[in-house]
């Protein structure tokens, strides 16, 4: 598949540097849980922590935790560990 963007992406989109679109596309795959935190990476042809410190740049964070099951698991590590 050949993707064409909308020249008003270009113009949008130049000023991010290069590979910006494909960046912005691996990260909407993994934010939309479509792909995980290493594969978004390797799409977007960077290493994980420079993958990590673009989204956090762009989108203000890095992983998202949205599985319910998860966050109880974090949490019980965390209250393990303070006491």
């Amino acid at each position: 598949m050949q993707l064409q963007l909308n020249n008003e992406f270009e113009e949008i989109l130049e000023p991010l540097g290069e590979n910006a679109a494909v960046f912005f596309l691996a990260a909407s795959l993994y934010y939309a849980h479509k792909v995980s935190f290493a594969a978004a990476a390797a799409l977007a042809n960077l290493s994980f922590n420079e993958f990590l410190y673009r989204l956090k740049e762009h989108f203000g964070v890095g992983f998202q935790v949205a599985d319910e099951s998860v966050l109880e698991d974090l949490q019980t590590v965390a209250d393990l560990t303070a006491g």
